[in-house]
């Protein structure tokens, strides 16, 4: 599992340093998790010991709130569990899972004395939401996609009756050990009536299909209790497994098929959970839960000018202060007969509505009465992207009396006829820009026979932009603290060694370049735009290339396609280079699918070993700016990719504003990918052109309104 904590995002104006961060991070997503609604009751909330909402060594029907993000670890001897889960849609819960066996090893020739750990990914549906007379129903698929040492899938249900909630199930694989009964889709075919005893493989990775609601089951439930003092809830557990095939390096006994156990809410999101396993072990474990759709924080942005404000001492004084509080860096302020025009890029708001209705104020202040229309246009890079006009005297009647908004309100227009900007120029800004950035950045890698590594270093970004379309960026990285020596583990693979060398780039120098390049960006026509690079693109390959995309105005879908020639970086991160190079690229469609606000990518090319194949990229972003998004990569190795058998992984982009008490437009991306292998690798470009050219999606502008006035 590696995760990145970006130091600053790219579209930022990060003029000022950003180590804050590094403390606040945690502790605004522990208030946040404070701050949660228990909604009266903490029945049917809590995490079972493999992860996602169930009683104890078994699932239930239910699921967290919209926009959860559940991390558990508990120890029920040989086993100790880690698990991070999410809750993307009211009908969806997912999230992977680690699991140490402490009796048994990875072997001397591959990770010596340590642990063995295995990893698998979960996923749950409902059927039915729970109604006065029905249960609420799910489907699940346990330790999916890994070596399956503990895959599962189950039927179950979940009915609340005043302070008890109620679970019953059927349980496939391990969750049906204890073999109630034969197959109940036997009279379908018969092939489900044994289940395949090798469904993952030594090496794990691949979807095990074929074993999939085969074999016996078993019946699996409980009961929860909700006691008269609200922190506590109580639970019996009746498991559907007899422990009769583990994983573990000794047998395991079972004296009896029923837990007992509890639930202690330490914190709105903190809980301590404890109980009584296999009628022998003793269990223990602590829950802990954020919600991501909620995250807020209260804001001290200075507060917007006065609308009847004096005229400022000139334009530049203007677009200074169009700047520093209504977060537009200006290029050009011009004025074409009854129209004001501002041109420029968003640098503080994550509201364009709200940087709109910031400078509208400050604008008419300045404007000469002949002035009717004011008009943003938006730019990022140097490309023009839309345009939104303001009746500039409903905006002025508005600010004064939010009872007189109706004619301002739905007198905003927006559109993407961007012809060159007529009239007289009354400020342009000095192409020329140079900012930097010092802040820390964390690389971790959890998953592998190497324990846990990391490594916690100090990141000097920077950037000169030699016109409104080019620039060059580069980041310097020192690494202040690692445990790095530890990585040494290569697994079997036959392709070429594009991504296995990391331990040996993280581990030959503490300072090294992560990024040195130029790029250049431009529009090709109306929804045409294009982007070129060159120099080191990022750890490991130096190299150019370009991209082109497609992107119609306010459009639920977008193609775009990257080409580039790369070569291997010498393992020092300076200029030198290795033997290796060759063409990589895709061909990728983007599509709002109109399903609870899924944004789905789909990429086919040739990925950096030279295999080909599809990168699927499903995410969702709530209301909070909070990005939660997966993914999986499927190439024609075949064989030869080794251990894992393809690329798949989640992620999660938090801003920066859900946090600090200003509002900003930088954000943090952590992902969590399970294994470092050579297949499916792609390049790391620092920039793409869809997130460049997002004004293009008006996405929530419209319900952003209220900001207007913020």
């Amino acid at each position: 599992m590696t995760t990145r904590l970006p130091a600053t995002a790219s579209n930022g104006n990060g003029d000022a340093t950003r180590w804050r961060w590094l403390v606040c991070v945690p502790l605004c997503l522990a208030s946040a998790a404070a701050q949660a609604d228990t909604r009266g009751t903490r029945l049917g909330t809590g995490l079972s010991d493999f992860g996602g909402i169930g009683l104890m060594q078994t699932p239930s029907a239910r699921m967290a709130p919209e926009g959860s993000m559940m991390a558990g670890w508990s120890r029920t001897s040989p086993y100790r569990r880690y698990s991070v889960f999410f809750q993307p849609t009211e009908w969806l819960e997912g999230g992977f899972r680690y699991a140490e066996i402490e009796d048994r090893l990875y072997g001397e020739e591959i990770a010596g004395g340590r642990n063995y750990l295995d990893k698998g990914f979960d996923v749950k549906l409902r059927l039915l939401e729970e109604s006065r007379y029905w249960p609420e129903f799910a489907l699940g698929l346990r330790d999916l996609g890994g070596t399956t040492l503990f895959g599962s899938e189950y039927l179950v249900a979940s009915k609340r009756w005043r302070d008890l909630d109620f679970t019953l199930g059927l349980g496939w694989g391990y969750l049906g050990n204890a073999d109630d009964a034969g197959s109940p889709l036997g009279w379908i075919d018969n092939r489900f009536d044994n289940r395949p005893e090798d469904t993952g493989g030594d090496d794990g990775g691949e979807f095990a299909v074929d074993a999939l609601f085969r074999g016996p089951v078993a019946m699996f439930g409980g009961v929860e209790y909700q006691t008269p003092w609200s922190p506590l809830v109580l639970q019996l557990e009746y498991e559907g497994n007899d422990y009769s095939n583990e994983p573990a390096g000794t047998d395991l006994e079972q004296d009896s098929r029923f837990n007992l156990g509890g639930r202690l809410a330490l914190t709105e999101g903190l809980s301590l959970r404890g109980g009584w396993q296999r009628g022998n072990t003793a269990m223990v474990g602590l829950d802990y839960r954020i919600d991501l759709a909620g995250l807020s924080q209260i804001k001290r942005d200075p507060p917007p000018a006065d609308i009847d404000a004096a005229p400022r001492e000139g334009w530049q004084a203007v677009s200074q202060e169009l700047e520093n509080n209504a977060g537009i860096a200006v290029s050009r302020i011009s004025r074409d007969g009854r129209d004001l025009t501002v041109s420029g890029e968003p640098v503080t708001y994550p509201s364009l509505m709200q940087s709109e209705g910031r400078a509208g104020r400050i604008l008419h202040a300045q404007a000469g009465d002949e002035v009717e229309r004011f008009r943003f246009r938006w730019e990022n890079r140097g490309m023009a992207l839309r345009e939104d006009v303001h009746d500039r005297r409903a905006l002025a009647v508005a600010a004064r009396s939010r009872a007189d908004e109706d004619d301002h309100r739905y007198g905003i227009y927006a559109h993407a006829d961007l012809d060159p900007v007529r009239g007289e120029t009354l400020y342009e800004a000095q192409p020329e820009r140079f900012r930097w950035n010092l802040g820390p950045g964390l690389d971790q890698n959890f998953g592998g026979p190497d324990g846990y590594l990391f490594r916690l270093m100090a990141k000097l970004d920077g950037e000169y932009r030699t016109d409104a379309n080019g620039w060059f960026s580069g980041e310097l990285a020192w690494t202040v603290w690692d445990n790095l020596d530890d990585y040494d583990y290569i697994a079997d693979s036959e392709l070429p060694r594009v991504r296995t060398y990391i331990g040996d780039y993280l581990t030959e120098s503490s300072l090294g370049i992560e990024n040195l390049q130029y790029t250049r960006t431009g529009e090709l026509g109306d929804n045409w735009y294009a982007m070129g690079y060159a120099g080191l693109l990022e750890m490991m390959y130096a190299g150019a290339g370009g991209e082109l995309l497609y992107r119609p105005f306010n459009s639920d879908w977008a193609l775009g396609a990257d080409l580039n020639w790369v070569r291997q970086r010498a393992f020092d991160q300076r200029f030198d280079l290795r033997d290796y190079d060759t063409w990589t690229g895709h061909l990728s469609a983007y599509a709002q699918t109109g399903v609870e606000d899924v944004l789905a990518k789909v990429s086919v090319g040739r990925y950096l070993a030279g295999d080909v194949g599809t990168t699927l990229d499903l995410s969702r972003e709530f209301d909070s700016g909070v990005r939660i998004g997966a993914w999986g990569t499927w190439t024609d190795a075949g064989d030869d990719y080794g251990e894992g058998g393809f690329d798949k992984g989640l992620y999660l982009s938090i801003p920066f504003d859900a946090m600090f008490t200003r509002s900003t437009r930088e954000n943090a991306r952590i992902a969590w990918q399970p294994l470092t292998r050579d297949g499916g690798a792609r390049l790391s470009r620092r920039y793409e052109l869809y997130d460049l050219t997002e004004a293009r999606d008006l996405d929530s502008y419209w319900e952003d309104y209220e900001r207007s006035w913020e």
